[in-house]
Parts: C-alpha cells; sequence; structure tokens
C-alpha cells in the first residue's frame, strides 16, 4: 500500500529507501487506491505488525514529545466523553460490573486498533468510541434488554466491516476535496481553540500560565511547547489543591459475556441508527482529519478493521470503535513531533494508554477525573492551535474552493445538529453543494 503526504503538506511522510514505496505523483492527489481482498488485508496487516513491533525505526522515531501527545488525544477524549458512555450502560441496565466491562473492551478495542494501524501504515491512525452513537443510546435504547441491544451491536459492525473492507466507504470519501476536508477539520476544532482562554474566567491564574508557558516554549523549544503547558498546569493546580487524586484506588475490569438476542426492535431502534451515525458523524471526519492532516493512507482497511474490533467485542460492551477526529487531531500536529513521519509513535502511546484505561478500569478513570476541567480544555486547545491553523490555511489556499470551503467552516462550528447528525456532517454537505451550484454557475 502506498502512504504519503497530499500536495498542500509542507513535510514528506516517505522514508528514505522511497523505492519500496514510490512518492504520489502530485498531478493525481486524488486518485483511488487499489481495494485488495479481505484475506489480503488480514496477512499484510499481520506480517507488517510483526515486521514493524520489533523494528529499530520504532525506537529510532520514539520520542517524548510524541507519548505526552498520546497521553494528551486519551486525557481529551476520555473526560469529555465517558460519562455518556456510562449513561448509555445505564440506560441498557448495566450493573456497576457491567459497566466495568464496557470500559475494558472499549479500552482495549482502541488500544489495540490505534497501536496495530499505526504501526502497520506509519501513519498516526487514532481510534475512539462512538460518543455520538452513546448518545444515542441515551435517548433511544430505553426499554430494550441488554441481549439485544449487544445483537444490534454486532449487526452494526457487520455493516461497518463490510462498509470498510468491500472499498463503498473509501469510493465516497475520494470525492471529498482537500479543502472542504479542511474546513470541516478547523470547524470542529475552533470551540477547542476558543476554550483556551473562555477557560480563563474562572481559573485565570492557572490557564494564563499555562498559555505563557506555551509561547515561551514555542519561541525556545518548540517540540515541548505543550508538555511545558501541562507541567505548569499541572504544578499550579496541585497548589490550589485542584487536583483531586483521593478517590484513586486500584481496580482491575473484569470482562463480562452477553449473549446477544437479535428483535426486529432492536435492529430498527438501534442497529441501523448506530450504523448511520457512527459512519457519518464519526467516520468520515475521522478520515476528513487524516487527509486535512496530510497523510494518504488506504481508507478500506481502517474502516474494516475498527469494524471488526467492533464485531469480536461487542459482547463485552464494545458497542462501537471507530475513527476519532477531535482527539486524532493531537497526534496528527506538529505538538506530536516536527517531523510528520515521526508522529505516528503518538497514535501508539495513545493505544497504551486506553488499553490502561480499559486493564484498570475505574483506577485510571479516577486519575483523569482528578484533572481539573480548565486543565484538561486548556491544554486540548493549545495542541490543537496548529492543527486549526494549518487547517484554515489549507481550506482557503485555493481560490476556487475558497467559499465552499468557507461555508463548510462555518456550518461545522456552528454546532448544528439535524436528524440527529452531528454539524461535521452537515458542514461537508453544504460544501459540497456551494461546489456544485458554483462551478455549475460559472
Amino acid at each position: 500500500m502506498e502512504r504519503g503526504i497530499l500536495p498542500f503538506s509542507p513535510s514528506p511522510l516517505l522514508p528514505s529507501d522511497s523505492s519500496t514505496h514510490p512518492p504520489i505523483h502530485p498531478s493525481t492527489p486524488h486518485s483511488p487506491l487499489p481495494t485488495p481482498h479481505p484475506i489480503a488485508h488480514i496477512m499484510a496487516f499481520s506480517k507488517n505488525l510483526f515486521n514493524n513491533r520489533f523494528s529499530k525505526g520504532f525506537f529510532r522515531d520514539l520520542s517524548f514529545s510524541a507519548i505526552v501527545a498520546g497521553f494528551v488525544t486519551v486525557l481529551v477524549g476520555f473526560t469529555s466523553s465517558a460519562v455518556i458512555v456510562f449513561q448509555a450502560a445505564q440506560t441498557l441496565g448495566a450493573s456497576e460490573a457491567e459497566i466495568g466491562s464496557w470500559m475494558l473492551a472499549l479500552g482495549l478495542g482502541m488500544g489495540i486498533t490505534c497501536t496495530g494501524l499505526s504501526l502497520r501504515y506509519k501513519v498516526p491512525i487514532a481510534t475512539a468510541w462512538s460518543t455520538p452513537g452513546a448518545a444515542m443510546l441515551t435517548t433511544t435504547a430505553a426499554g430494550i434488554p441488554m441481549s439485544e441491544a449487544v445483537g444490534a451491536f454486532l449487526v452494526s459492525a457487520v455493516l461497518i466491516t463490510i462498509c470498510g473492507f468491500s472499498g463503498w466507504f473509501e469510493r465516497a470519501m475520494n470525492k471529498i476535496p482537500v479543502s472542504i476536508a479542511s474546513g470541516m477539520l478547523a470547524g470542529i476544532l475552533l470551540r477547542f481553540g476558543l476554550e483556551v482562554f473562555t477557560t480563563m474566567q474562572t481559573q485565570f491564574l492557572m490557564v494564563f500560565s499555562m498559555f505563557c508557558a506555551y509561547l515561551i516554549c514555542r519561541r525556545l523549544l518548540p517540540r515541548y511547547a505543550v508538555i511545558a503547558a501541562l507541567l505548569v498546569g499541572t504544578a499550579i493546580a496541585s497548589l490550589q489543591g485542584l487536583m483531586h487524586f483521593e478517590t484513586v484506588r486500584l481496580q482491575f475490569g473484569q470482562p463480562i459475556f452477553t449473549m446477544p438476542q437479535w428483535s426486529v426492535r432492536a435492529m430498527v431502534g438501534v442497529a441501523l441508527p448506530l450504523f448511520v451515525i457512527t459512519m457519518v458523524s464519526q467516520n468520515v471526519p475521522g478520515v476528513a482529519v487524516i487527509r486535512a492532516s496530510g497523510y494518504r493512507v488506504p481508507v478500506s482497511p481502517l474502516i474494516g478493521w475498527t469494524g471488526a474490533a467492533t464485531l469480536l467485542l461487542a459482547p463485552f460492551g464494545g458497542y462501537a470503535i471507530n475513527l476519532a477526529a477531535i482527539s486524532a487531531a493531537i497526534c496528527l500536529g506538529r505538538e506530536a513531533h516536527e517531523d510528520p513521519a515521526r508522529r505516528y509513535i503518538a497514535a501508539i502511546a495513545a493505544g497504551f494508554f486506553y488499553a490502561l484505561i480499559g486493564l484498570f478500569g475505574g483506577t485510571v478513570s479516577a486519575v483523569f477525573a482528578a484533572f481539573p476541567k480548565e486543565l484538561v480544555l486548556a491544554i486540548a486547545g493549545l495542541a490543537l492551535l496548529g492543527t486549526i491553523g494549518g487547517s484554515l490555511t489549507a481550506a482557503l489556499n485555493d481560490e476556487k474552493t475558497r467559499e465552499p470551503a468557507l461555508l463548510t467552516f462555518l456550518v461545522t462550528a456552528s454546532g448544528v445538529s439535524l436528524l440527529g447528525i452531528g454539524s461535521a456532517f452537515w458542514g461537508l454537505a453544504v460544501g459540497g453543494l456551494a461546489i456544485v451550484l458554483l462551478q455549475r454557475r460559472r
């Protein structure tokens, strides 16, 4: 499989031995990649995972900044949406032990997919649970037994796996221009950049000190700017008594298997909505984030393997695993590493921390919950500043698509939600409509 960057990206991602991976010709940046047979996916994945895991290149690419970016990715992803997952499990009548099983399954699923896919393609591939999917479960799954819900999770996973390995999803994604994808990414991340400053209203000393530390290190030691901000914020929060580690206790996750059952109401009310929401609200933005960051990687196996992971873990509570969007941007940005070819370590680190969440369940959950909300929001915004700036530049660089990209950015940033589908999808839809109408007019 070929991999590389799109023409607007400033740094090449191909290794020095480019004879085995010829660079993509600039005149064909959107040419579709061939989709091999699913068996070929499995054999290639296993072979490359084994070869890469013990390669010297991994240790050469290892960096502290990438590990911190992986930690921040998990910190932001977990603290921003874990409560929604808990509520979804409780809606289905899950006990405390079953909720622990959900976290175990989701943590291990995200850890394995993050690590395996990033090692396979040497690209930062971050995965996540479906937050919109969990929100949907809290409103539409009431009264459905856990066994029927698990059956619906399996059906949704089968549909995602088929869409991935068949190449249907990738062919659709190849039609989205880079400028539109970049506008959507900037719109998704805008609120995180703004929250660096809105959080100063409640915790001015801590957040402003983090901001100053970030700027100083961007000038002197740019690779460690986010690390410095995190250390400063943690130190001040500790001095102010805002870190609450008293609730942390050792607690391992235990897998609980639920025998699936199938019913029409669960298929219509859970399986199909979960499939649509996961694909549209999670995987579409996830692929767009990767491409807007300058990476070119075959999409089909990414979607297929997340679906396969869900299929394996659904009986234990892994209701939906998909590509990450917001948290993935932290791994994909310059704060992970100045060299784009070495940023995949950040996603591997994120996978390690996700696996820890799964294995230690409530222990790691309590550790992440100990950080004050303002610190989490501020460090997320600072870590994403470079990605926001790069996305806006890529979105507005081409005069022919500047106006559609701007509309995509505005609709996405608005946060509008229609028919249960988030603003990222509607931003793409409006941008695509604008391109069609404006090109026809001209």
